[in-house]
């Protein structure tokens, strides 16, 4: 069988980035799931987004590392292995994905496809009527590589978090949402201006420069 020696070098590549990043040897050592955790914590620091005693909602949230650094900000002097804060959690989190998803001491989690009615309801229901302060997407679809399907795609996901904020958000509440550069991100900047107050695109350091991934963060409802 031959294996194509273009992908081979480009899979060597990844490895060699990955093993030799500095973030994913500190999400070693903190005990993060993933260097996705430090994405969050920059786009937080630089905003002030996550208040100890706030309702959170995390979308596309595995394997968990931005619940475990929401968990870590809702008891940030009790931090414990695994990359969870133990004790009494100052504050709410509830994390959905399609995949599955190591429990995280104090975090509700549900599986399911965001976009199915049934699942809205479920995360609806673990909310009981609660409004959610901040909402984080690191949601991503599956990408063909079609530039024209995966606008769609990854735009009917954005549309789908915007829409839950707009109903959820507290007035002042904000969304955190993972976007691509590319076929359709003026629109996507555009959607979220028609929605919040303060829209700010953020690429944090710990988003590989050769990545097209950059985040979205509106603040305020309209």
């Amino acid at each position: 069988m031959k294996i194509d020696s273009k992908s081979k070098k480009i899979n060597k590549a990844w490895l060699h980035d990955h093993v030799s990043d500095p973030y994913v040897k500190q999400a070693q050592r903190e005990g993060y799931r993933s260097r996705a955790a430090y994405k969050l914590k920059e786009i937080d620091e630089e905003l002030k987004l996550i208040k100890p005693g706030q309702v959170v909602v995390d979308l596309g949230a595995s394997p968990g590392a931005w619940s475990q650094y929401l968990r870590r900000r809702f008891a940030p002097k009790e931090a414990g292995a695994g990359g969870a804060a133990v004790g009494q959690l100052n504050g709410t989190i509830i994390s959905l994905d399609l995949l599955e998803f190591e429990p995280i001491e104090g975090v509700q989690f549900i599986q399911g496809d965001f976009r199915e009615e049934a699942v809205l309801q479920q995360l609806e229901a673990a909310l009981a009527g609660r409004a959610v302060d901040v909402v984080v997407s690191d949601m991503a679809p599956n990408l063909s590589g079609i530039d024209s399907t995966d606008a769609a795609r990854i735009s009917h996901l954005i549309e789908l978090a915007i829409d839950f904020s707009k109903q959820h958000l507290k007035p002042e509440g904000a969304l955190v949402a993972k976007v691509f550069h590319g076929s359709g991100y003026s629109q996507l900047v555009e959607l979220f201006r028609q929605s919040f107050k303060k829209v700010k695109p953020v690429k944090p350091k710990a988003s590989r420069d050769r990545s097209a991934e950059t985040f979205l963060v509106g603040i305020g409802l309209k």
